[in-house]
């Protein structure tokens, strides 16, 4: 099958893209805009493959998008280019409405108007991946969230991707386009970019600097293993129902400070040196960010019993195996840091400020 991946240089697209050029039966085409999150080493082990090639484009010049499809004529697009920080959103919306709803609805217009000038509106598949965090804030008693529950996003980020999926929905009920809608918790794993908390964590922990963490450490989030993750996607694609919503969820609700202590004590067993009385010594709470959500959690029950999929990773062992990745590839995240993001923190603006 040929199949276009949009943002397939990020964390979550990255891993995308490997599952399905490894399977070897497709030709993926990769299409980034390569923004400051997009690492090209996060594809490396399969960048010489013959069924892989990277363009660089941006989702939000549609004519560009056009001439993209007509040129590899794809049978299904995934989607996953967005602006996807909140920190950031906080410092600067204005970038993730660009991307995530403008550039989400020039990707729907461009990938309609090619299904209908092919004749496959009906066969052309169109997976638009986004987030738990539309869903808004839980408390600690309310039930998870399911494919029922009603959108109330709380940040710039949130309700930019809760557009997207509005869009995409409206898309299929509109125009017939055959598109299929997922939201997933928090992913971890190798190859995420250093801004988000459990990389953050790990490389300032490394070089003993103080560990940020936000309010009490109480939020709790439901996190998933970013290669389940990318299967979850992948058999959206396959097994799911078009005009559907899938969530994806690892099971695993913990709260930051939680994870910030079960990442403290595997530097601790890592690493030839520790602070004295160990990482967690380290941990500095920090002034919260603004509309701080308290919980998410995610019941994909409906994935489980109509795709066949649920997580495979336990978040221990992820976590150790994360934490391994990040103490062995430095060469991956150091550019990084020099260059891109060096670890200050990002959305501090007040309630009275303007970004």
């Amino acid at each position: 099958m040929r199949i276009a991946v949009t943002g397939g240089l990020g964390f979550i697209g990255s891993a995308v893209v490997r599952q399905l050029v490894g399977a070897g039966s497709h030709d993926v085409l990769n299409i980034d805009s390569c923004t400051y999150a997009a690492t090209t080493g996060s594809v490396a082990d399969i960048a010489d493959s013959g069924r892989y090639r990277h363009v660089k484009v941006d989702i939000t010049d549609g004519d560009a998008v056009a001439t993209v499809f007509a040129e590899f004529d794809p049978e299904a697009i995934i989607h996953l280019a967005a602006e996807s920080h909140v920190d950031r959103s906080i410092d600067g919306p204005g970038a993730f409405v660009s991307t995530n709803v403008n550039g989400t609805f020039e990707l729907l217009t461009a990938a309609r108007r090619h299904a209908e000038s092919a004749g496959t509106l009906d066969h052309l598949r169109f997976v638009h991946v986004s987030t738990d965090e539309v869903f808004g804030a839980l408390a600690h008693d309310d039930p998870p969230f399911d494919e029922h529950t009603a959108y109330s996003p709380r940040s710039p980020y949130s309700a930019s991707k809760a557009a997207s999926d509005h869009l995409v929905r409206a898309w299929h009920e509109t125009y017939g386009l055959q598109t299929i809608v997922t939201n997933c918790s928090n992913n971890y794993g190798p190859f995420q970019f250093p801004e988000k908390l459990i990389p953050l964590m790990i490389l300032k922990g490394r070089t003993h600097q103080a560990l940020p963490v936000y309010g009490k450490g109480e939020n709790v989030r439901d996190w998933l293993f970013v290669e389940d993750h990318a299967r979850g996607i992948i058999s959206a694609l396959f097994e799911g129902r078009a005009g559907e919503t899938y969530l994806f969820g690892g099971n695993a609700e913990r709260s930051n400070l939680q994870v910030v202590h079960i990442l403290c004590d595997l530097l601790d067993g890592l690493l030839d040196t520790a602070p004295a009385g160990g990482h967690r010594e380290l941990i500095d709470f920090v002034t919260d960010r603004p509309g701080h959500d308290l919980r998410y959690a995610v019941n994909a029950s409906k994935s489980r019993a109509e795709l066949g999929w649920e997580p495979s990773v336990a978040f221990e062992d992820g976590l150790r195996m994360t934490v391994q990745w990040y103490l062995d590839n430095e060469a991956w995240w150091q550019p990084i840091l020099d260059a891109q993001y060096g670890g200050q923190r990002l959305g501090s603006v007040s309630r009275t400020s303007t970004p």
